[in-house]
């Protein structure tokens, strides 16, 4: 069951005591194993004694620190990193939407600096970033090898500098080079709108502090412009890259009444935790599908496997990214902090998502959609003599108080989009020829 404790330990900004080890137990080992421990460290300060003697300039201890720490958790995975004081403050702003920089999130595939997703309404996006662009250089900084923390240290910087960054793409012969302009981004965690009458569409950027409760607004408002009601919801989670554990938690939640959202699972005492959903506050049971791409990751695709598993919304799209890992945020004593990996998290089935993602129950690619005219075909109606229709049976009268909603053209150019949308109207359409008549 759901751990008020361990809940606040995994997911917001964690404050526990440092120590974890004994330093004098480290200095007398009783064990093989502890010997070998012994002398890894004093490994570790034998190099540290030699680079502050011998290098060939004066390096500050505290950067010789930082640097082995850097050193030590980029081995571990791409998620882990260290971060100096000012990325801590950073990352302590980003969790409540507002920061400069491109709007991208990153990560490290295969050595290389790769984009998750770009960040809707940003600079990257508007340029035509996509996810798995590869950062091949940052101005005149190669990449290779470079550090996630160390890459937003270079992108990010005063709104209305420029930067360049060189893009390599499968679609593109040799690098590209993008000048971006940085910007003061606000992300507006959750977007939405009526399709068309009674359909419903809920966009979800990122999950921030407030994206339930903008959530739980959107969608009252959608009640209201609907007469009170849905006849179904499409969730747009495409390139959203993540965020909040708790905010997938709550998403999840107001679209199921009972029963298990998620799981996580780790090596500390502890780490195993339940996640359930709860009746206060539920959503009607009108159908949903819900949207994913290659650029869903992390806390989409906790809702989207919540969501699937528990069999109340189709999963439409494409494969999703596949971090599947819980990281735990560590503050230090000298305001700098930890991001470590400490726990996978599993969907209600029991799956795990890490570098697998989640499966779409309908995969659909998106292309890219031109209108075709019908063009001037021959009908019943240019018959001669053709027989006329003299009774009203069959006119499709509208209810004169339900707002019509058109959808906008950019809808209509979003092929995945489309599918999900006729995809409901069938659902609905199928619904009501089951009813028993009145």
């Amino acid at each position: 069951m759901f751990n008020k404790r361990w809940f606040r330990v995994l997911v917001l900004l964690v404050f526990v005591p440092l120590g974890w080890f004994s330093v004098g137990q480290m200095t007398r080992p009783h064990s093989a194993e502890a010997q070998s421990h012994y002398e890894d460290i004093r490994l570790f300060t034998d190099v540290l004694s030699i680079v502050r003697k011998s290098y060939v300039e004066d390096i500050d201890m505290k950067d010789l620190i930082y640097g082995a720490i850097n050193g030590m958790l980029a081995s571990l995975d791409p998620h882990s990193s260290f971060m100096p004081p000012d990325v801590y403050k950073e990352m302590k702003v980003d969790t409540r939407g507002e920061f400069g920089g491109l709007g991208i999130e990153i990560t490290i595939k295969n050595g290389i600096l790769t984009i998750v997703s770009p960040i809707e309404d940003t600079p990257a996006y508007r340029a035509g970033l996509q996810a798995g662009d590869q950062i091949v250089k940052i101005e005149d900084h190669f990449t290779k090898d470079i550090s996630i923390m160390d890459a937003v240290k270079l992108m990010r910087g005063p709104k209305g500098s420029k930067l360049t960054i060189t893009i390599m793409r499968d679609s593109f012969g040799k690098p590209q080079d993008f000048l971006l302009v940085r910007e003061i981004i606000k992300i507006r965690s959750v977007k939405s709108r009526t399709l068309e009458n009674g359909y419903g569409y809920v966009r979800l950027v990122q999950f921030q502090e407030r994206s339930s409760d903008d959530l739980e607004a959107a969608l009252k408002e959608l009640r209201k412009q609907n007469d009170g009601s849905l006849k179904g919801l499409v969730l747009d989670l495409r390139n959203n890259p993540g965020g909040l554990l708790d905010q997938a938690v709550k998403v999840s939640d107001t679209f199921l009444a009972d029963g298990l959202i998620v799981y996580t699972d780790g090596r500390e005492e502890g780490s195993r935790m339940e996640f359930s959903a709860h009746p206060k506050g539920t959503e009607d049971d009108y159908p949903m599908v819900v949207l994913i791409n290659g650029g869903s990751a992390s806390a989409s695709e906790i809702v989207s496997g919540a969501l699937q598993d528990r069999e109340r919304a189709i999963i439409m799209g494409t494969q999703s990214f596949g971090k599947g890992s819980v990281q735990t945020i560590i503050p230090l004593s000298d305001d700098s902090g930890l991001r470590l990996t400490t726990a996978r998290y599993y969907t209600p089935r029991g799956t795990s998502i890490q570098a697998r993602g989640i499966t779409p129950d309908i995969v659909v690619s998106q292309v890219e959609l031109k209108k075709v005219e019908d063009g001037d075909h021959f009908r019943e109606k240019d018959l001669k003599n053709h027989i006329e229709t003299s009774d009203s049976k069959g006119e499709v009268t509208v209810d004169p108080d339900l707002p019509k909603f058109d959808l906008e053209s950019s809808d209509r150019s979003d092929y995945q989009l489309m599918r999900a949308l006729d995809l409901l109207k069938g659902l609905y359409i199928f619904k009501e020829l089951k009813s028993p008549a009145a």
